[in-house]
């Protein structure tokens, strides 16, 4: 099973660094996660790529550090 299929709504997404940047809205397409604007500090969607995914167990783990996810991740429209 690839990490797509395994990551679920209300997974909590934590970066490399350990700390909690998002919770999982849904799968934007096959690609992309959506995550919710309500533990948002902007009140936005925010959508990371599935390839900064490390591994999923009970949580969604990045590779990327939470500095760098927030840098770069996309904002929903």
């Amino acid at each position: 099973m690839n990490s797509a299929q395994q990551i679920t709504e209300h997974m909590e997404v934590i970066a490399a660094d350990g700390i909690h940047v998002g919770t999982v809205d849904h799968m934007d397409g096959e690609s992309r996660i959506k995550l919710t604007k309500r533990d948002s500090t902007d009140g936005r969607h925010h959508l990371i790529p599935l390839d900064w995914v490390d591994h999923v167990d009970a949580h969604v783990h990045l590779k990327k550090k939470s500095d760098d996810v927030k840098q770069q991740w996309s904002v929903a429209n």
